[in-house]
């Protein structure tokens, strides 16, 4: 799935709404070495943000975090370790909403600037989805948030062990491969929290997005790839496969468990 695109129509929200969260707001540069692959959602594994002189944002930006604010609330409310950093210099290339893990904070980071991905799946998507769309998106990176404040991040859980690389792969790649299926585990789970997300708040809408995704997921896909996630969309098909659980992550856990042999 590419990553995020268009931008939510701004009556999604109340525009008042993104100044309840400004405290969680930082517009500042993420030092790392950013090369990653062009996907959507990557998990960045980041050094700490450095930060930088006040700054205002873009049109863009404010539409993407009026959609993605009920899922920043639902992490107040659950009183996870959640910051927003919005990258002022320009990021091509970058995915424009990822996920970093920081000095045990979870660090939502906006790469937006110059970078034309910010304007590409969602023009495959109904305007009327957008927000619902985005908040999907920002679902699927608080589920990898999850992973890493559980101390779970690449693991598997008891009983499940790590697909051996293939015979035909050279052995200095084996570590390679190792890091890419642990990546598509991660990509799954994050994957089913949205789905698991836009089944709590968006039940009616439930169906094109899933649609929405799985097409994403299958563009150009290679299968055991950082985001071949079909081996868990694949059980997410209806709404109602997630249960009843109590929480979204708690839904998206009992999926990826069964997904976990069918990627293998």
């Amino acid at each position: 799935m590419r990553c995020c695109g268009v931008c939510p129509d701004s009556r999604a929200e109340p525009r008042g709404r993104l100044g309840t969260l400004q405290s969680l707001i930082a517009v500042g540069a993420v030092r790392a070495p950013l090369a990653a692959p062009a996907g959507l959602l990557l998990v960045l594994a980041l050094a700490a943000p450095a930060p930088s002189p006040a700054a205002g944002l873009t049109e863009d930006e404010h539409r993407w975090l009026q959609a993605a604010a009920p899922v920043i609330e639902h992490a107040q409310a659950a009183q996870l370790p959640l910051d927003v950093v919005v990258q002022p210099q320009p990021t091509p290339g970058l995915p424009p909403l990822a996920m970093a893990f920081v000095a045990g904070r979870c660090k939502l980071v906006l790469s937006m600037r110059g970078n034309p991905l910010a304007r590409a799946a969602l023009e495959r998507l109904d305007p009327a989805l957008h927000g619902a769309a985005l908040e999907l998106m920002a679902a699927h990176e608080l589920g990898h948030c999850h992973r890493h404040l559980q101390g779970a991040w690449a693991a598997l859980p008891a009983g499940f062990s790590a697909p051996t690389a293939p015979a035909s792969l050279a052995p200095a790649l084996h570590a390679d491969h190792a890091r890419m299926r642990a990546a598509q585990r991660e990509e799954g789970f994050g994957d089913l929290v949205g789905l698991a997300w836009t089944r709590h708040r968006h039940p009616g809408l439930y169906a094109p997005l899933y649609r929405w995704l799985r097409a994403e997921r299958e563009r150009e896909r290679t299968p055991g790839s950082h985001h071949d996630t079909l081996p868990w969309l694949r059980l997410a098909a209806e709404a109602t496969a997630f249960g009843a659980t109590a929480t979204i992550f708690d839904q998206a856990e009992r999926l990826w468990a069964q997904g976990l042999g069918q990627a293998d």
